[in-house]
């Protein structure tokens, strides 16, 4: 028995039997909160491990899991924790952290589509290979009764095994049907139901040939090629599902003087609402009160931190770094900024599903084709011969040998070879149709910051200053944890210089840090806030009482391999454009280091979108490179979209292809690979196709036994895998 219900010397022998009230409250309380973090910067095990190391420091943990493939850390915690100590541990070992609303996410991640398929087709597998050795023995010549017995046990078998095991394409082929169309699974459905039907006729009947066999075949096969195009590509949860759950669970509201803790769904406009520093905002909202620098790059792409002060408006989703900040809210719950983004991926992901893949393509002409001349072999055969069950069976040979099996496995053995090649490159396909799009690609569209570049700023002039200005500037940057102040703190540390020796150091939130340092004020910050010119460039000023202004000049880095990923695409042919919402300035700067002669600056996630649209309209099939949350309605309307790993949630999950590593060069090489993988997947049709040809006629006249169906399908099956290999 626990303590809390352990009983208690009392007055009254009911007390001391019964448990008291509070006791049952506390035992009944949550005994621990689910809190789920977004770690974009994760990539490798020794991330993971920092990372739960981290989070496991914090007082209040019982246990923290990083899951690599979303780039999120599940913690179980006290009821009570806070995020923000959890997001500050992150922080302090160098990994950026955002909340996310663990009841806007998916009830269960794990993967039960990839394990459904998994089990159906090692019980096909199992059981086709048992129908099999009976069937052995029928070809060898088995007759009579024992022929019938080898036929009923095979019956036995199959008909519970195709039940279970086939459910995906009858539950494909119903919806297809339900809707009036026609898709690969409807052929399916009906070959293996009539192989079925005949069959019992036959054993019935005491006849010669069972399709039992081949039916089974046909299920297992085509469950290989389903499965395999399952694991090309990750189970993609909804994009805009993701960005709801980016959504800030819960707000500060001060009412009536008091701070009050409430659901954002609670929150109503006109309400005061406080984000301390770290936080993000909850509401679009104006700010009434405080003053302080705001991060909008996951929203804009903005590179640096905004001063922010009263009378100016906020998006909800921005992130407010050094100063406390009181707003009005202006808009919540659905009609934020951040949820009218998400109505933008959720439109084009729509757009998107529209797409017209080889596959259905090909489904289109084979199932009616296949039905017709099944139709046509049996109204023949009865007509010729008047035999009923002749004609039934030659009809049923028809829908078997006609190559359904090769034309299930003609796309899903191609990309994942494809999928392979590119994986070892560093390249994760996680659409089934993404490498037919990418082969079509004529447009590139990178976003700039985290994408082309590495979204940290980068200190260029570090060797022109004197050692003092250098140690004035390491001592202030070190009492700040403003981007441009890591950078340059970095930078010092890297060349050997020493701080110097200062005294009320104070940071003064949207302007920057100032001090003493002797008996003459220093500060280091914004141009305005000392004095000095403005200038073109990313620039922290550093003021020394009695001194002009001296500038520490930064720039964004580069990512790896963005040069060489630029050139290769426009030397195959293809428009590169840069579309960025960071300042005309920087995106100017960095289209001029590229050569890419199209670029917009300052664009919203809207005009991004609106962009690749225009394109799409033109009839211009766009590939779109991004990683931020400003980038999800892009890259959900181009034709096909990349994000590198360290993309947010959103961005990864908003795209059909996901880079792994930080190099952009391979994107070149899989444009190339998918044409190849295009390629790859017409020639297997057109190997279906001839195999169509001198089959056909062999089930038609009425040659294709139950052995000849399933060594010709065997055949053809084979010849598609290997083709599809070749591609490794």
């Amino acid at each position: 028995m626990t303590e809390a219900l352990r009983p208690q010397p009392a007055a009254c022998p009911a007390c001391v039997a019964a448990p008291s009230a509070e006791a049952i409250a506390e035992a009944a309380a949550p005994k621990e909160a689910r809190l789920a973090l977004s770690v974009p910067a994760v990539h490798c095990a020794a991330c993971i491990s920092t990372v739960e190391k981290a989070l496991a420091a914090v007082p209040g943990v019982k246990e923290a899991r990083v899951n690599l493939t979303l780039k999120r850390a599940n913690i179980a915690a006290d009821p009570d924790l806070e995020v923000a100590p959890l997001i500050a541990a992150l922080d302090a070992v160098g990994y950026e952290a955002h909340e996310l609303d663990v009841g806007s996410l998916s009830a269960t991640e794990t993967d039960k589509a990839g394990r459904e398929l998994l089990m159906r087709l090692a019980v096909a597998g199992f059981a086709s290979m048992n129908v099999m050795l009976l069937s052995v023995s029928v070809w060898s010549g088995a007759e009579a009764a024992t022929r019938d017995l080898f036929h009923w046990i095979s019956a036995a078998i199959a008909l519970p095994t195709i039940v279970f095991s086939g459910q995906p394409f009858f539950r494909n082929a119903f919806a297809a049907l339900k809707n009036g169309r026609l898709n690969m699974d409807v052929p399916i459905v009906l070959a293996i139901v009539l192989a079925v039907v005949t069959s019992l006729w036959e054993t019935s009947l005491s006849g010669e040939h069972a399709y039992f066999d081949a039916a089974l075949t046909l299920v297992f096969f085509l469950l290989a090629g389903r499965y395999l195009d399952h694991r090309t590509r990750a189970v993609a949860r909804s994009a805009a599902e993701e960005l709801a759950a980016l959504e800030v669970p819960r707000a500060i509201v001060l009412r009536d003087g008091a701070e009050v803790k409430l659901p954002v769904a609670e929150v109503a406009v006109g309400d005061l609402v406080l984000v301390r520093p770290g936080g993000r905002m909850p509401v679009d909202g104006e700010i009434v009160e405080g003053t302080s620098e705001i991060d909008r790059s996951l929203l804009t792409g903005e590179t640096l931190p905004v001063f922010a002060t009263a009378g100016q408006d906020v998006s909800a989703g921005e992130v407010n770094l050094t100063g406390p900040l009181t707003l009005r809210a202006t808009a919540v719950g659905k009609d934020t900024s951040l949820h009218r983004m998400a109505d933008l991926v959720a439109v084009a992901e729509s757009g998107r599903s529209r797409y017209t893949s080889l596959a259905d393509g090909a489904a289109k002409l084979y199932a009616p084709g296949v039905h017709i001349l099944s139709a046509l072999s049996f109204l023949g055969w009865l007509l010729y011969s008047g035999d009923m069950r002749t004609a039934l069976n030659i009809a049923a040979a028809v829908l078997i040998i006609t190559c359904p099996c090769a034309l299930g496995l003609a796309v899903p053995a191609v990309t994942t070879a494809a999928s392979g090649r590119l994986f070892r490159k560093g390249m994760l396909i996680k659409h089934s149709t993404a490498l037919e799009r990418l082969a079509q690609v004529d447009t590139v569209v990178f976003d700039k910051t985290g994408t082309l570049t590495a979204g940290t700023p980068e200190l260029t002039n570090l060797t022109v200053h004197n050692a003092t200005d250098l140690q004035i500037a390491l001592a202030l940057a070190e009492g700040s944890a403003h981007p441009l102040s890591t950078s340059l703190t970095q930078a010092a540390r890297a060349a050997g210089v020493e701080p110097a020796v200062i005294s009320e150091v104070s940071e003064v939130p949207g302007y920057g840090t100032e001090a003493r340092w002797g008996d003459k004020r220093v500060r280091l910050g914004r141009g305005a806030w000392v004095g000095a010119p403005k200038s073109k460039m990313t620039t922290a000023w550093l003021a020394v009482d009695g001194q002009a202004p001296v500038a520490f000049t930064f720039t964004d880095r580069l990512r790896d391999g963005a040069e060489v990923a630029v050139k290769a695409l426009q030397d195959a042919g293809k428009e590169v454009i840069l579309l960025s919402g960071d300042n005309t300035g920087a995106v100017e700067e960095l289209a001029g280091r590229l050569g890419i002669t199209h670029w917009l600056a300052e664009a919203l996630p809207e005009d991004k979108a609106t962009r690749i649209q225009v394109h799409a309209v033109a009839n211009k099939k766009v590939l779109m490179v991004g990683d931020g949350l400003n980038d999800t309605a892009a890259l959900t309307a181009a034709h096909v979209s990349i994000s590198p790993a360290s993309a947010l949630d959103a961005a990864r999950v908003a795209s059909d292809i996901v880079l792994l590593g930080g190099d952009l060069s391979p994107i070149a090489e899989a444009l190339e690979t998918a044409k190849s993988a295009t390629k790859r997947i017409r020639e297997n049709f057109q190997i279906a196709t001839l195999y169509n040809v001198i089959a056909v006629p062999v089930a038609v006249i009425g040659l294709a036994t139950p052995l000849v169906a399933a060594l010709a399908m065997s055949t053809s099956s084979i010849t598609v895998s290997l083709n599809a290999l070749r591609l490794r």
